[in-house]
This record gives structure tokens, C-alpha cells and sequence, in this order.
């Protein structure tokens, strides 16, 4: 799998999970750090720890490198980075507050 195709599978794990407004963002041509942005919000910390988990635990399974997780004990935004994608796992407040799609509105959005 390339990391397009992995990006849509952390989207449709986060679904799994019932996370809202999911949406993957194409980075590649704007920035330099990574590929894709995998952005969901969850309700609470309950499930924005079901979420990180859930996803953390089937890249594990395909063997795809994590390179850091951040904000997980503080569960208000976790950041997930793999390296050619990144997920972003956003309690619905602080989602809004610093609005990453309109941070990188130039980023096309892909289907999933």
C-alpha cells in the first residue's frame, strides 16, 4: 500500500470509530513535513482515545513506522505522525479553534 491508500485506511478506521468530519487533506504540494493530513474529531476523550488507539493498533499490524504520538494523555488534539501522513484526532472545540483545513485550504481534499 502506498501511503495514500494508508492515509484512507486510518480514515476508515476513525470511522469505524464514529469520528466525525473526517476529511484527508493532500499536503504533498505545500508542504514539506508530510504527504497527507488525516483529520476526524471525537466527542470526548473517551473516543478520542478509542480512535488514536484503534488506529495506532492496525498500523502496527501492516507495519507501518510511527514516528511520535502527542497529546495523548491531554486528549484534546492527538497527533499521530507516520512519517508520509499524519493523523489528526481533534476534540470538536479545539478542532475549530485552530482549523487546519483552512490553515492549508490550498491542500486538495481526497475522496475516501
Amino acid at each position: 500500500m502506498d501511503s495514500k491508500e494508508i492515509a484512507i485506511t486510518c480514515a476508515k478506521i476513525a470511522d469505524e470509530k464514529k469520528a466525525q468530519d473526517i476529511v484527508i487533506l493532500d499536503v504533498d504540494k505545500i508542504s514539506s513535513i508530510t504527504d497527507y493530513f488525516v483529520i476526524c474529531s471525537a466527542i470526548n476523550e473517551r473516543q478520542l482515545h478509542a480512535i488514536a488507539d484503534e488506529i495506532d493498533k492496525q498500523m502496527k499490524k501492516i507495519s507501518v513506522m510511527k514516528f511520535g504520538m502527542e497529546g495523548y494523555r491531554e486528549a484534546k488534539w492527538v497527533l499521530i505522525d507516520y512519517g508520509d501522513f499524519i493523523v489528526h484526532i481533534f476534540e470538536k472545540e479545539i478542532r475549530g479553534y485552530y482549523d487546519l483545513e483552512l490553515l492549508w485550504g490550498d491542500a486538495p481534499k481526497i475522496e475516501w
